[in-house]
């Protein structure tokens, strides 16, 4: 009997997995450990979603199997999201389908698309399912940049040319996680133009479309004329709307691969429940104050949290979008490693957080914070981690 599955084989330790693993201990043990690992919004959804769920739940009939591609109503709605939003036209029933989240959906669609063997282009660093979606399914990955420069183009064309077999996916994720890197309108009418001469698949991840700085709303690959040719786009309601447990994510654009998705769901389950996909719409029909409240608490706590990290000696990138911050370690600390770093962090100042060898090789020398504690609690981190950067050697005393 064969111990080792392949799947398994092919599928590391989750590296992340192990500082939450500590975090868990130390609060077990009573320690108060100010967790900025995790992207977990702590605020609940609008009231009228939570009452929409009680009320349609109430129903005798809401609690039969649902649709795997979302109730038409949700994805109506969707459609009408991005009518708003981004000027897109999408038909409800070819062009849109309603995900358990957006990694779900991501992982059916590697399954639906991709045949042993197949290669396809991540980036690295990128959310983990960006990459092990497509190993479970059994491609090979061919890493590209994160950043978007004349590098990431470069890259792009070495690997057309020089990887074998061919790629035949690309995966966008900008807002980046966990990088938090974003990109305009022109990158993606660059993109859609290459995907269509070297004949590519372009998986756009646009989870964090709403969390964006500065007065610069995040652009969708699909407001670039023809890109409904190349490209689907998974957004989610996790973080727009403080839903991340709720599951509740869509993809959109090109009707081949939305129906692959489809056909695939349809096997591996029927959707979600029922009243969930009626208060989704709730979100997404009803008052949007929370788009906007969201937008300026995030903002509001990345400030404060570049300037507070920063005055005690921890030099952190502004994020332009996202709930993320992606921090380069103390200078005199990089040799330690992110891994490393992370369970220093979390023994030795209370403050839990990602590192950046998780999502990727090309993500060490980097931790990743994401902004989930109120702006009291952002000082306390601050306050601890400079007193575990004193005690290192680290000179705070000019921050």
């Amino acid at each position: 009997m064969e111990d080792e599955f392949y799947r398994m084989k092919r599928l590391p330790p989750y590296v992340i997995a192990e500082v939450n693993a500590m975090r868990h201990a130390a609060r077990q043990a009573g320690q108060d450990i100010i967790d900025l690992g995790m992207g977990n919004p702590d605020l609940p959804p609008p009231q009228h979603v939570i009452d929409k769920l009680c009320e349609v739940a109430q129903k005798p009939d809401a609690h039969g199997y649902s649709q795997s591609k979302g109730i038409p109503g949700l994805r109506k709605a969707q459609a009408n999201y991005y009518g708003r939003r981004f000027n897109v036209d999408l038909d409800p029933e070819t062009e849109v389908v309603v995900t358990l989240g957006s990694k779900e959906g991501l992982a059916s669609l590697a399954t639906a698309i991709t045949a042993p063997g197949d290669t396809v282009l991540s980036p690295n660093p990128c959310y983990p399912i960006h990459t092990f979606g497509f190993i479970i399914a059994g491609a090979s990955i061919c890493s590209v940049p994160t950043t978007p420069d004349e590098k990431y183009w470069d890259a792009l064309e070495r690997a057309m040319h020089f990887t074998v077999p061919r790629p035949t996916v690309l995966i966008v994720n900008f807002p980046s996680n966990p990088t938090a890197e974003t990109v305009d309108l022109a990158f993606y009418e660059r993109l859609v133009a290459w995907a269509k001469e070297n004949r590519i698949w372009v998986l756009s991840d646009l989870a964090y479309s709403e969390l964006y700085y500065d007065g610069n709303p995040t652009p969708s690959i699909l407001q670039v004329p023809g890109a409904k040719d190349v490209a689907v786009e998974f957004t989610s309601m996790s973080k727009t709307y403080s839903m991340a447990g709720w599951r509740m994510g869509f993809a959109v654009g090109n009707r081949k691969l939305i129906n692959a998705l489809m056909r695939v769901k349809s096997y591996i389950d029927y959707g979600a429940f029922t009243p969930i996909q009626a208060a989704a719409v709730a979100a997404l029909n009803g008052p949007q104050d929370i788009v906007e409240n969201n937008r300026n608490l995030y903002r509001k706590r990345r400030d404060v949290m570049v300037e507070a990290f920063g005055r005690a000696g921890w030099e952190i990138p502004s994020p332009k979008a996202s709930m993320f911050a992606w921090a380069p370690l103390p200078p005199q600390l990089t040799e330690m490693g992110s891994l490393e770093f992370s369970k220093q962090l979390l023994t030795h100042a209370g403050v839990a957080v990602a590192p950046g060898v998780g999502y990727g090789e090309d993500g060490e020398g980097f931790v990743r914070i994401a902004m989930v504690e109120n702006e009291q609690r952002l000082r306390q981190a601050a306050r601890n981690v400079k007193r575990y950067l004193t005690s290192m050697g680290v000179n705070t005393s000019a921050a």
